[in-house]
């Protein structure tokens, strides 16, 4: 198990793991690009269907703490299915909805199946694969995770405009009955523990806090900023539930999630490092399609496609990033990755204008996602690779609670600066940030801000390049620069 090749067995397990990742990543930002025609097709108001999305994510930040917990209970294969068939049940119901309440009440159920996949996924490749194996496998696991935001308004888009929304949903179903049948015959069988005590007051203050914190910071972004009382007041409730779940998790013996995990010098800097990087990436991948649709004209489809060099570079360098991951420290790499990334940021701060050549930003894209598949995946092998196996379900749970967490934080930090910039240079109704209402104004009118709305999304760059900048410091001086040991079990 811990030599080098990777057999047929492990490479199968990684394809049913993808299969559901692919499936549950894809779907966020496939339902993002129907949110204007599903708000018009059930006669609602835009604020309530963002309860599509809000909701899923809520479930999602609701459920992933109890993954550890739950693995060790009835079985990480076992509990996997049980999170697609929720999933696929989920996306069955939400394709027949039949009014906004109906389809936010099964986007909920998506999510209490979705929140699961990824943790549980890198667990069971975690301990198929071993620690010198786990960076390639992690590698593949990636793909979904950083092509998601770029297929997904492409095969949105293409399935709105060409057939129903009903589609994004019912489209889940064939994938995850594949995974279920696959996960089924080749995923490996293990013995739940039966006796599992759940820490109910970590769970009572843990999952509450983390769907507060990212409310919060969702309504962040949709008030235009953070003095608002339906912005400061889930998220300070939020903020004191998780400090509360730290104090408490630290005297326990059986916590919900592990924060003595954090004593582990490596994961601690992996983990530090991966929340400054998906803070900034997750907010560039709302800034790109942004800029392309506001600032260019381009439809939903057409922003896809012109985001593709970005999945193509991480493609590329993923496998290769995997192989380096079990050969050498992640210290050695990592950085070379987030200094592709901030110095892509920065072109793109300098340089994006309302006419800026689209072969110039292709360029600018790629680089992006080669510095992207130098950096996510390796520094999550990296702050796997230290832990025992008795050790991985908690690790994998506390590393999506962090990216789950900060990728909520980067998009409303970096929504925030966006519109803020815009209203300073716009002012007046222009400045709201809206598809539909700038689509609405005159050509003469929106050809003069047209400059200045491209300016903006430049400036927001910028302040996604500095959180680069940060997490390259991190990565440089803490991540370590040799293969660590084979962990202690």
């Amino acid at each position: 198990m811990h030599g080098e090749k990777l057999d047929r067995a492990v490479l199968a397990t990684a394809g049913v793991v993808v299969l559901g990742a692919l499936m549950s990543i894809l779907d966020v930002t496939v339902v993002n690009v129907a949110i204007n025609t599903l708000a018009r097709d059930f006669d609602t108001s835009l604020t309530t269907i963002q309860w599509v999305a809000t909701g899923y994510t809520l479930a999602l930040a609701t459920v992933i703490p109890l993954t550890a917990w739950g693995a060790e209970r009835f079985g990480t294969t076992r509990l996997y299915m049980i999170s697609i068939a929720l999933f696929v049940l989920g996306s069955a119901l939400a394709g027949t909805a039949w009014d906004a309440a109906s389809l936010i009440g099964f986007r909920v159920l998506q999510g209490l199946g979705g929140g699961m996949i990824m943790p549980l996924g890198m667990t069971i490749l975690t301990r198929a694969a071993g620690p010198h194996r786990i960076g390639r496998l992690m590698a593949v696991i990636g793909i979904p995770m950083l092509l998601g935001p770029v297929l997904g308004p492409v095969l949105g888009g293409w399935l709105v405009d060409d057939y129903s929304w009903r589609w994004i949903f019912f489209i889940n179903l064939p994938i995850g009955l594949l995974a279920l049948v696959l996960a089924a015959r080749i995923l490996p069988r293990d013995t739940p523990g039966g006796r599992a005590r759940l820490d109910r007051v970590g769970l009572l203050l843990l999952s509450p806090g983390l769907a507060l914190l990212i409310y919060g910071l969702a309504e962040s972004g949709a008030n235009g900023g953070f003095g608002h009382v339906q912005v400061i007041l889930p998220a300070v409730v939020g903020a004191l539930l998780v400090a509360g779940f730290g104090w408490h998790a630290l005297r326990t013996s059986h916590p919900l999630v592990d924060l003595r995990l954090y004593r582990n010098r490596v994961f601690a800097a992996s983990s530090g490092t991966l929340m400054l990087v998906v803070i900034a990436v997750f907010g560039g991948m709302l800034l790109m399609p942004l800029y392309l649709q506001l600032v260019r004209g381009e439809s939903p489809l057409d922003t896809g496609l012109l985001i593709a060099p970005q999945g193509l570079g991480a493609m590329l360098a993923m496998p290769i990033a995997g192989r380096l991951a079990d050969r050498t420290g992640i210290g050695r790499f990592v950085p070379i990755g987030l200094a592709l990334v901030a110095g892509s940021y920065t072109w793109l701060s300098v340089q994006l204008a309302a006419d800026t050549p689209y072969w110039h930003l292709s360029i600018a894209l790629f680089v992006t996602g080669v510095g992207m598949g130098f950096t996510m995946m390796p520094t999550m092998t990296g702050a796997l690779q230290t832990m025992p196996r008795a050790s991985i379900a908690g690790a994998s749970t506390a590393l999506n609670i962090t990216q789950q967490v900060a990728a909520s934080f980067g998009t409303a930090v970096l929504s925030v600066v966006l519109a803020t910039t815009m209203t300073g240079r716009l002012g007046g109704a222009a400045a709201g940030g809206s598809i539909g209402d700038l689509a609405a104004l005159p050509q003469d009118v929106f050809a003069r801000i047209q400059p200045a709305l491209a300016e903006s999304f430049g400036h927001t760059f910028r302040i996604a390049a500095i959180f680069v900048a940060l997490a390259f410091v991190v990565a440089l001086v803490l991540l370590p620069k040799r293969r660590p040991a084979a962990p202690v079990e």
